[in-house]
């Protein structure tokens, strides 16, 4: 498999114009000698409004298809991806200096770990960062503690999904980002946490910009019908993968 990570976007109209600041952030990324990124971006449906923003360079590729939320957007782009990792950076997003060289670190070095994370820092609009409460201690993250604090702090993990940095073969194996209007990132989240061990960074690894017309700030996100429904099935998913003892990876010693 290719020394390579590759990097992936949906993105839609309203977001495209800070396609250059994510641009930036990752070409200022410094990687191991012998390992590269390539950088997938996808349209969610057909328009003109993103291909202005999409940078001209070799490393990076722009495709368009139906719409479908995010999470189609991002599954549809892996058919592309042939990297041995995958990380996910949303258009709206900065990279910090080094994140992506802390989380091929950590996954490089252990591999019964099969996705990091690392701590997001809010970017607003007035340019300055707001942290999270309630990290967890850097290391390890242990198989099902996520789900775990989720289920029990009110469907709020403790790591941050915008962030995640996964082993490809393993992604693809659960199917990439669920099918749902949103939270998609957090039921993938759910479900790596169930058959695998993570590893949480305590340096920032991602700007998570607020701004008026990001999805989540949407009236529809919040939803109470909705977001059950969202939160039920992404809960029911982790639960059944639990409860069918696959591990990653396989086989004897392979971790807790």
């Amino acid at each position: 498999m290719s020394r390579r990570i590759t990097v992936v976007t949906a993105v839609h109209g309203p977001s495209a114009g800070f396609l250059p600041d994510a641009y930036k952030s990752l070409r200022e990324q410094r990687l191991p000698r012998g390992w590269e990124w390539q950088w997938l971006i996808q349209e969610d449906g057909r328009s003109d409004d993103v291909r202005p923003y999409v940078p001209d360079e070799e490393r990076v590729t722009f495709r368009q298809g139906r719409p479908g939320g995010p999470g189609v957007a991002r599954t549809i782009a892996l058919a592309h991806a042939d990297g041995a990792y995958v990380k996910v950076l949303d258009a709206d997003d900065q990279l910090t200096p080094g994140a992506l060289a802390r989380d091929l670190a950590a996954l490089e070095a252990d591999p019964t770990l099969g996705w990091a994370t690392s701590r997001a820092l809010d970017l607003l609009p007035d340019g300055s960062t707001r942290g999270f409460p309630g990290d967890p201690a850097p290391g390890p993250i242990e198989r099902g503690a996520v789900l775990d604090h989720w289920a029990a702090n009110g469907y709020l993990a403790q790591v941050h999904p915008a962030t995640l940095f996964v082993r490809r073969d393993l992604l693809l194996a659960l199917g990439g980002w669920m099918a749902l209007p949103a939270s998609e990132d957090t039921g993938l989240l759910l479900a790596l946490d169930a058959v695998s061990r993570g590893w949480f960074t305590a340096e920032a690894g991602l700007f998570y910009r607020k701004w008026e017309g990001q999805v989540t700030g949407q009236a529809s996100h919040v939803d109470p019908a909705e977001r059950q429904a969202r939160m039920a099935v992404a809960e029911a998913r982790a639960r059944a993968l639990e409860s069918f003892g696959w591990r990653y990876p396989h086989g004897p010693g392979a971790g807790n």
